[in-house]
């Protein structure tokens, strides 16, 4: 269960990722920057200052920190939040990181659930897509 606190990370988290659309980057390579960040990784500690700085000033954060590809393939709006959201969630449902919780469900496997997961619970969600990942790895020779 997340606490409320961390629930409003989530939003911040969302809509940091929508504020990457409003900066025309590619959304892949955003979301795949952004959680294999330092930035992100700042994000992930119990409490930081970034945490509460603003979705404006922690992408300038990300930006100084990476670049990111301008234009290319962008997802729509409610994807961004979403997959924002989804992911700062699993982060406090599991204790995972950034780039671990990425390996498991990288931007393209969170569009492609997009349709189906975004009404589930976060946490139906979120075992959902550790699932989808079990079930790739088994199947997957060493």
């Amino acid at each position: 269960m997340t606490s409320s606190f961390e629930r409003q990370l989530c939003g911040i988290q969302g809509r940091l990722f929508q504020r990457s659309l409003k900066k025309a980057l590619d959304s892949e390579d955003f979301i795949e920057k952004f959680m294999n960040s330092n930035t992100c990784k700042f994000i992930d500690l119990p409490y930081d200052r970034l945490q509460w700085a603003g979705e404006e000033y922690i992408l300038e954060e990300l930006l100084e920190e990476t670049s990111v590809k301008p234009a290319g393939q962008r997802y729509a709006n409610e994807e961004l939040f979403w997959i924002g959201y989804i992911y700062r969630y699993w982060h406090y449902l599991t204790g995972e990181g950034g780039g671990e919780i990425y390996t498991q469900a990288n931007a393209r496997r969170m569009k492609e659930c997009y349709l189906g997961f975004h009404t589930l619970d976060p946490v139906m969600a979120v075992e959902d897509l550790k699932e989808i990942f079990r079930q790739e790895s088994a199947a997957t020779p060493p």
